[in-house]
């Protein structure tokens, strides 16, 4: 207990120093309020694999995640990307200590280990996946907590943008507080997170997820987005474009999974 209380403590400090500095309204401090997430990246195995990793996160993984208090907990299946079949599971956590001691506590759950016994207990021979990828970001300061869509036909559009440097990177957040999250509501998108990497491949960069009705709304919104004067005045300005602040794009189309809480 003393290591993991010791492991929880260095990993909130950790991540406290390596926040991007929180803005200020009215001279509060809104970096309490912010979420911290894990994102989960399924490489799977073609065959009874995807299923049973589906009953697995379905039956098993989001119910003990609930009941130690994370919700929503998201799942998406990859529809345009770079390998198939895969999966995302986005988990929010109210701090940085939970990212680490959550699935301890899951794991102490009865029912979980109950109802995920088939891929917990999977053997080497025939696993259910190939690997599970982690990436760990704070909510961003001015967006600090997931918003799900109404439910409904949606799709899901999971952004990485990669900077050449810390100070390119909290730039770019910056960008998105100064006007670029209301053009993409403005524009049609529905804003689901916005996330910081501290943690995980590809450092330094932050990922962030729009929803839309469907694709062609998702293509309808882009070009509304693009051709939004705020949006050509903000990127226009010499601190803000591209060749500065952004070095790589990495984008994926995704479905929600049918019980995905998100």
């Amino acid at each position: 207990m003393k290591r993991r209380n010791f492991l929880a403590t260095s990993l909130a400090a950790s991540a406290s120093a390596g926040l991007a500095r929180a803005e200020s309204s009215g001279g509060r401090n809104r970096m309490a309020a912010r979420e911290f997430y894990e994102l989960r990246y399924y490489v799977l195995h073609r065959g009874p694999g995807v299923t049973l990793t589906h009953d697995y996160l379905r039956d098993a993984a989001i119910p003990a995640l609930n009941r130690v208090g994370i919700k929503p907990v998201g799942v998406f299946n990859v529809m345009v990307g770079p390998e198939s079949p895969s999966v995302f599971m986005l988990i929010p956590h109210p701090s940085a200590e939970s990212v680490l001691t959550a699935w301890e506590r899951v794991r102490e759950d009865s029912e979980y280990l109950d109802r995920g016994a088939d891929f917990l207990n999977a053997p080497a021979s025939n696993p259910a996946f190939v690997r599970v990828e982690s990436q760990f970001m704070a909510a961003f300061p001015f967006y600090p907590r997931i918003t799900p869509p109404a439910s409904g036909p949606r799709v899901f559009e999971l952004r990485t943008y990669e900077s050449a440097t810390k100070k390119a990177n909290l730039t770019k957040i910056k960008m998105f507080g100064s006007g670029e999250v209301d053009i993409f509501r403005r524009a049609g998108f529905h804003p689901v997170f916005f996330g910081e990497k501290l943690i995980g491949p590809r450092w330094p960069n932050l990922t962030y997820m729009l929803a839309a009705a469907s694709v062609d709304e998702r293509n309808k919104h882009w070009a509304a987005f693009g051709a939004d004067p705020e949006w050509k005045k903000l990127s226009s300005m010499p601190e803000y474009t591209d060749e500065r602040i952004v070095s790589n794009i990495t984008n994926y189309l995704l479905i929600p999974a049918p019980y995905s809480q998100i």
